[in-house]
């Protein structure tokens, strides 16, 4: 099984997983031109895909959803409040709830349900049916529920948006920076830490850090927090962006 990511931020999302000729996409918040792109930059087509997986309805999780899957044909997967929360109608294949598993070719997926400000949002672990690979992003706070659905990862991707004191001494408004911080926002670099360092993590092969804001956060901020918290090697965490996102990485 191995990952990559098309893209990591408030202008878009896509996390590709694969095992053999199985492709799950999940997210899709680039425009049908530029998911294109991306996918070719390693090494795929879109007619490749095999399932879209969608895990809550903002612009930078779904915009090329709908035109990506009538073009190619491609199977999209969501929770029913995901789809109600849709400006623009998708046409669905089957819908996901938290604690559900979707099998897809040869990967297994399950939802699980996280605390985030949308209608129904929905975070995926994934398997071959020997590793499995986590993604925890779009979060304010967790709990032991959310927990117990992640240990055993040999992969995670997790969020670590913004950091507290760059969202405090911003200048977003008040109303913002209370939303992006809540409970039920993002999650900064200290709680995505605590996060799996309670999860541990000594078991991890990768371990990549994502949705980090432009405004709020830096990847040095980001790196060195997870250090002290987890006593890793700094070299060893590895960031997805913006632009590049993350190339191929073959989990073992």
């Amino acid at each position: 099984m191995r990952f990559a990511v098309l893209g990591s931020g408030s202008q878009g999302n896509g996390t590709l997983i694969a095992s053999g000729d199985t492709y799950i996409l999940v997210d899709c918040g680039f425009s049908l031109r530029e998911t294109e792109r991306r996918l070719a930059l390693l090494g795929v087509s879109a007619a490749q895909l095999s399932a879209v997986l969608v895990t809550h309805e903002h612009a930078d999780h779904v915009h090329g959803v709908g035109l990506l899957s009538r073009r190619y044909n491609v199977p999209v997967y969501l929770s029913q409040g995901t789809l109600r929360g849709l400006r623009k109608p998708v046409e669905v294949a089957g819908f996901l709830a938290c604690g559900q598993r979707l099998s897809v070719g040869s990967l297994e997926v399950t939802a699980s349900r996280v605390e985030h400000d949308a209608h129904e949002p929905l975070q995926y672990v994934v398997s071959d049916g020997t590793r499995r690979f986590g993604m925890l992003t779009d979060l304010g706070s967790y709990d032991a529920r959310l927990l117990n659905g992640y240990r055993d990862l040999d992969a995670l991707l997790i969020e670590a948006n913004h950091c507290r004191d760059m969202l405090a001494r911003g200048h977003y408004p008040y109303f913002l920076k209370q939303r992006v911080g809540g409970m039920r926002g993002h999650l900064n670099n200290h709680q995505a830490a605590s996060l799996v360092h309670e999860l541990g993590w000594n078991t991890l092969q990768y371990l990549v850090l994502a949705h980090l804001s432009s405004k709020n956060n830096l990847p040095h901020l980001a790196r060195q927090c997870f250090v002290d918290t987890l006593g890793c090697d700094p070299d060893w965490l590895e960031v997805a962006n913006q632009e590049h996102g993350l190339d191929w990485r073959a989990i073992a």
